[in-house]
């Protein structure tokens, strides 16, 4: 799972092309000659899909192996390229997150924007360093993974704790915290469960 690049910008509501407010890129996975194309040819789609998004609205644009997302909140829009295999929830949270932190810092200034930014933003060099890891910009993933690793964990019997060789009914048996009534129930709860295995 790869983010290529985060851009946000103001789409124009008039149709003319999307003015680019703040862009960060990691090509370095392409060879070093295809990289300024290929940031050329970020710029260019992340500004068509921009201007191709209504506002308040989400979009996915599938390009081969890639994934552009675009989220447009009334004019200002997030557009992230990533690879097929990023969870789409997981990219629209973190183009909201993108969004949110864009107007908390610069507020409605990007409504006066007439031309493209040169200005770098450290906050999207960070995002996108960031949440190369889905589970770090959507927390239900990372709440379901977690899970996901203590289910592991459970699923481990009693007989796999038990050391080796140890049988459970010697361990009941021997036990001084089983009362003479409890041992007698493990025995016939499992004389009535072994009664039912064989039908």
């Amino acid at each position: 799972m790869k983010i290529t690049a985060l851009l946000v910008l103001k789409s124009n509501q008039d149709g003319s092309d999307s003015i680019i407010l703040a862009n960060a890129s990691d090509v370095s996975h392409y060879g070093y000659f295809q990289r300024s194309t290929v940031k050329e040819f970020i710029v260019f789609v992340g500004r068509t899909v921009a201007k191709r998004t209504p506002p308040s609205q989400r979009q996915s644009v599938q390009h081969e192996e890639y994934k552009v997302h675009s989220y447009n909140r009334n004019g200002l829009c997030a557009v992230g390229f990533m690879d097929d295999h990023y969870p789409v929830r997981s990219a629209f949270s973190l183009l909201n997150q993108v969004l949110d932190e864009y107007q908390k810092n610069f507020g409605d200034s990007w409504k006066a924007a007439r031309a493209d930014s040169t200005q770098q933003w450290p906050y999207l060099n960070e995002a996108l360093v960031k949440f190369q890891d889905p589970a770090e910009a959507d927390k239900l993933l990372k709440i379901q993974r977690e899970l996901d690793e203590t289910k592991i964990i459970l699923h481990k019997t009693i007989d796999s704790v038990l050391a080796r060789g140890e049988k459970l009914d010697s361990l009941v048996e021997k036990s001084s915290d089983l009362s003479a009534a409890s041992q007698m129930f493990y025995k016939q709860a499992k004389k009535t469960n072994q009664c039912c295995t064989i039908l």
